[in-house]
């Protein structure tokens, strides 16, 4: 169990590493590119993008080749996008090697976390789920110390370790033994389970909710801190920092809702990001601003392990595989942070930032006044026994 960890752990982290090193680079392609807001958003959005087009190829793979062969498919693609992006010097380049990642990342994350949860013991799937997100935000974490690298050696030599640690874990993956599907599931059980069970709606929407408010963050946030006089290198700072705490808080939070339900921490998040939502648009000083961004990502990362861990019971409840669970968390998340960067910087650009926060504490709101009426839904809201 503990190798698993580790190895679902690593290739999370790697993806992650690469997702999030965009941020600090965002303003030097927004000056060299001429994006604008739009366009960075755009630029955001592109990955996410390509992880809801590969959702449920993900997951179909997962269900029917195995979890071993669907992590190596987004290993391998993972190796040659990140080559790709590092070398683009246009916008169309940077942009179909961006969506190509995303496609990437749907394969392997479903391919790792549903290894890991189908072989967790009963009682830790919050924990364990907890501890790969943890490895994940590890990686969000490097990665805007490797954005912030990129801004000073170029982008090709620090996006090629990328590539070569991706390399060097989809040779970890072919070495470590993994189980094949007996008799994979069709795709009317998917689909069956989305339309039929309330607890995998809920737990599919808490999912993209956060997703929605980091979109918005990871465009509109590294803007607004190069615009008061901060560089490439303080607005990595700024994520690391943010990224530390989430790593530390994750594990936590998936063995607090194993133990107590996963209702509570879900509340907890949800008044939080309605909270730092509606502060984040009126700092003037760049240090205050970089205290909600911390304080920001820390709120929407609590969502994960207790809503991953939700959809997970659900589907074990309704006898649908980990592999479609995990395509749904893709489905979820893809938009969720697809539209948070697209959406929320043309809208701050049209109008201004306040616009863009006050939608996302709005949405918070809503959501913890419906999750208070709907706590009877379709399977118990609670831990695993």
């Amino acid at each position: 169990m503990r190798r698993l960890l580790l190895l679902t752990g690593a290739i999370v982290l790697v993806d992650t590493m690469f997702f999030s090193a965009l941020t600090p680079l965002l303003p030097h392609y927004v000056d060299d590119l001429h994006l604008g807001k739009a366009g960075a958003g755009v630029l955001q959005a592109m990955y996410p993008a390509g992880a809801l087009v590969a959702g449920i190829p993900g997951g179909m793979a997962a269900a029917r080749l195995g979890v071993k062969p669907t992590a190596l498919i987004g290993l391998s693609l993972l190796a040659v996008t990140t080559v790709a992006f590092g070398l683009a010097d246009s916008v169309w380049m940077l942009d179909l090697a961006r969506f190509l990642q995303g496609i990437s990342s749907a394969f392997s994350w479903t391919g790792a976390l549903t290894w890991l949860v189908a072989a967790a013991p009963p009682g830790r799937r919050g924990q364990l789920i907890g501890s790969a997100f943890g490895a994940a935000v590890v990686g969000a974490l490097f990665g805007p110390v490797l954005g912030a690298a990129a801004s000073f050696t170029g982008t090709g030599p620090a996006f090629g370790a990328v590539a070569l640690l991706a390399v060097v874990l989809a040779g970890a993956a072919a070495a470590t033994p993994a189980a094949t599907p007996e008799s994979p599931q069709p795709l009317r059980t998917l689909v069956d389970a989305v339309l039929r069970n309330r607890t995998i709606q809920t737990g599919v929407w808490l999912c993209a909710l956060p997703a929605l408010c980091f979109g918005t963050l990871s465009v509109l946030a590294p803007l607004r801190l190069s615009d008061l006089g901060w560089g490439a290198a303080a607005v990595g700072a700024t994520f690391l920092v943010s990224a530390g705490l989430q790593a530390v808080w994750a594990p936590v939070l998936g063995r607090v809702s194993d133990q107590h339900g996963r209702l509570p921490p879900l509340f907890g998040s949800l008044a939080a990001s309605a909270l730092v939502a509606l502060l984040l648009p009126w700092p003037r000083q760049a240090l205050l601003l970089a205290f909600l961004v911390v304080c920001a990502g820390s709120a929407f990362a609590s969502f994960w392990p207790p809503a991953m861990s939700l959809v997970t019971d659900a589907a074990e409840h309704s006898g649908l595989e980990y592999g479609y669970a995990f395509a749904l968390i893709n489905v979820a998340w893809a938009p969720g942070q697809a539209g948070g960067s697209a959406i929320g910087g043309a809208v701050a650009s049209a109008t201004t930032d306040a616009v863009s926060y006050l939608g996302l504490a709005v949405l918070c709101l809503v959501t913890f006044a419906a999750l208070l009426r709907y706590k009877e839904i379709a399977v118990p809201l609670t831990a695993e026994r």
